[in-house]
């Protein structure tokens, strides 16, 4: 029998970066993966051709190189081959009428755009910019805060002394506000609520969705100020260096090594049975990297039942689907080539078609008109294509994880299996018109539709990349559910981590981070 301080199930970027931490400590961990690969939404390969190395899921590194996990440990990361691929012009949107409209570092540029279609919104955005870095303090020492009593006192008390009652008073009100809500507020301009809107398709916050309004004010304003972070060679060089960096301190990382119980006796974990039967102790911590559902299941009940009923009822967002594309050269944009130098496009052309879109998928009707977010991870990082070559990173937000039926009438199955193409069809048809011609410079494609995504990454349930809704009922102290938002379970020992703990999803390693060091 094999025995360690800490054994970890499933390998994450959030597992990973919490065995890490964990291991620089002395403590010895095991890192176990039921997949050939390690990494889980954060790996890439080559799913279409030989040469063409595509991101699986998660793309867009910025929260990664900015956490406070990398800034502790980025010497070793570094070390052991992690590198980046800095982005000047993080995102745009094209729009039916031939225009566009984007944001990158160059603040000029971005700010002639947006007066371009309103000089009200461009003298706000000077404002916004000008508050950015005061505004920061508060929202990242939020985001950052471990959410217990104490750690949320003090945050309060500060943002008290700062602002006085009033700044905080309007700090709050803008965390419950909905995208649509802050946006109708602040912008006069359709063209620029969209833009900024589409962020909150990334998090399951769609424009009517209280809570949400951060998150286009977070990805504008950090745009701008720091551009965007890619994975040099694919977003797997974060997941390869983790993984050699805790080989490196004597800690194992396997795959294909499934976890099928979560041991426990006397209200304690001991450890962990995998598939091969093998018994693998844990003598200080048993830490899931899993969907709150699945918890349950390889526990076998914790004893607590009410707890056990909440994370059977943890809600998941509706899924997605990828579309990956080894390209012969760019798309031609119809808005112009200057959209070939942006690392996003978002094909999502106002606040009605979002909300339309989410409702469709959360009725579970295939989207007649899906929001399109295609990734040009190429045009900063060519070492991922051969010379001359681009792949392209197609996100079709937002689908059903279970088809109930289709808004447009066109496809009859209720089965990913036999819907994939003709979805996938219905979303090439869409960059298509935006970007005439794309068709014939594909050189390969491969449909990753959400079932797919679950089969592979079981936490992705239902297609959901984010593993659960972030909508304030189960975000915050409400994260998995209320009195467990640091990975607490009724079972001593037993740890929750991942994105489906605060603060939730993104590659920015807060909830394993934030664990590791509460158990040190």
């Amino acid at each position: 029998m094999e025995n360690f301080d800490a054994v970890l199930i499933g390998s994450g970027h959030n597992s990973l970066s919490c065995a890490l931490h964990l291991a620089t400590r002395g403590w010895r961990v095991a890192v176990f993966e039921r997949a050939s690969e390690a990494g889980g939404a954060v790996k890439s390969g080559a799913y279409t051709l030989p040469g063409f190395r595509h991101d699986w899921a998660a793309m867009n590194l910025s929260l990664f190189a900015g956490s406070a996990f990398f800034k502790e440990h980025s010497a070793e990361l570094i070390a052991q081959g992690l590198e980046f691929a800095p982005v000047s012009q993080p995102f745009a949107s094209a729009f039916p009428d031939g225009g566009w409209l984007g944001v990158g570092m160059d603040a000029a540029a971005t700010r002639a755009r947006i007066a371009a279609l309103s000089e009200r919104d461009a003298e706000t955005w000077d404002a916004l910019t000008q508050e950015f870095g005061d505004r920061a303090v508060d929202v990242f020492g939020l985001l950052g805060a471990p959410m217990k009593k104490r750690a949320l006192a003090s945050f309060a008390w500060g943002l008290w002394r700062r602002r006085g009652v009033s700044g905080a008073l309007d700090l709050g009100r803008f965390l419950l506000q909905s995208p649509r809500a802050w946006l109708d507020e602040t912008f006069e301009s359709p063209k620029l609520r969209a833009m900024l809107g589409a962020w909150g398709m990334h998090l399951d916050y769609a424009p009517d969705i209280a809570g949400g309004a951060l998150f286009p004010y977070l990805e504008g304003m950090a745009g701008q100020a720091f551009g965007m972070v890619l994975g040099k060679g694919g977003a797997d060089t974060v997941t390869r260096a983790l993984v050699g960096a805790i080989r490196a301190r004597g800690g194992v990382v396997e795959c294909n090594a499934e976890v099928m119980q979560i041991r426990h006796d006397g209200g304690k974990a001991r450890g962990v049975t995998l598939a091969d039967g093998r018994r693998i102790d844990a003598d200080r911590a048993v830490i899931a990297n899993l969907a709150p559902g699945a918890l349950v299941r390889l526990t076998g009940g914790t004893g607590n039942a009410g707890f056990d009923r909440k994370m059977a009822d943890y809600a998941h967002a509706p899924g997605t689907m990828m579309i990956h594309l080894a390209l012969d050269s760019l798309p031609d944009w119809a808005a112009g080539a200057a959209l070939k130098g942006f690392a996003y496009v978002h094909l999502a052309p106002s606040l009605d078609q979002m909300a339309r879109t989410y409702a469709q998928a959360k009725a579970g009707q295939l989207p007649d008109e899906p929001i399109i977010v295609v990734g040009q991870p190429t045009v900063f990082d060519p070492s991922r294509a051969p010379e001359g070559k681009h792949v392209l990173w197609m996100q079709v937000r937002m689908v059903p994880g279970t088809i109930r039926g289709d808004a447009a009438g066109q496809i009859p199955t209720t089965d990913w299996a036999e819907a994939a193409e003709p979805m996938a069809e219905r979303a090439l048809d869409i960059l298509d018109r935006y970007a005439p011609g794309v068709r014939s410079k594909i050189l390969g494609r491969r449909v990753v539709t959400p079932a797919e995504l679950e089969a592979d990454n079981p936490n992705l349930v239902g297609g959901d990349q984010v593993c659960g809704s972030h909508h304030l009922a189960q975000h915050f102290l409400w994260r998995p559910i209320p009195g467990h938002a640091d990975g607490s379970t009724p079972i001593r020992n037993l740890h929750l981590t991942g994105a489906a703990v605060w603060p939730g999803a993104g590659t920015g390693a807060g909830p394993g981070y934030l664990l590791a060091r509460n158990l040190l």
